[in-house]
């Protein structure tokens, strides 16, 4: 039997996003709680999370809300990743003028990947990985609301 054109494919999948709530249609929330999800939803404007995904952290949550966040295994840095993997002053997350956060790499021994690439300095986007030695952190930034 085969499937007229009129009828629904049984094996597709659609996404309805709630009223009131904004949607990031880019950033992929598989492997996100529902606390999680919540977190990103309720960050206020200028602010990014950063979600550990995988390292010694994994689950923890690193709130962006500097015009400098610095990264790194010394302990005055501001997000501090206690692994050899880790440089003393990894990298630093800059808040852009025009909304959101870059990554910038200081100079690290293993380096600092963004979607797996090695980078210098890389402008983030929704939903990014962002990778500083054996930690693997996805990069959300704040709803963009409609004024009011």
């Amino acid at each position: 039997m085969s499937s007229t054109p009129m009828e629904p494919d049984p094996t597709s999948t659609q996404a309805f996003g709630a009223i009131g709530v904004p949607v990031e249609p880019d950033v992929p929330s598989v492997g996100i709680s529902a606390q999680d999800r919540a977190a990103i939803a309720a960050l206020p404007a200028g602010t990014a999370l950063l979600l550990v995904q995988q390292g010694p952290t994994a689950g923890a949550r690193f709130l962006l809300d500097s015009a400098e966040t610095t990264v790194g295994r010394h302990p005055r840095a501001d997000i501090f990743l206690d692994d050899v993997t880790v440089s003393r002053k990894h990298a630093v997350f800059t808040a852009l003028p025009a909304g959101g956060f870059s990554v910038r790499d200081q100079g690290s021994l293993n380096g600092t990947y963004v979607n797996r690439q090695r980078v210098e300095q890389v402008a983030l986007r929704a939903g990014d990985e962002v990778q500083i030695g054996k930690y693997r952190m996805t990069y959300h930034p704040a709803p963009q609301r409609a004024a009011q």
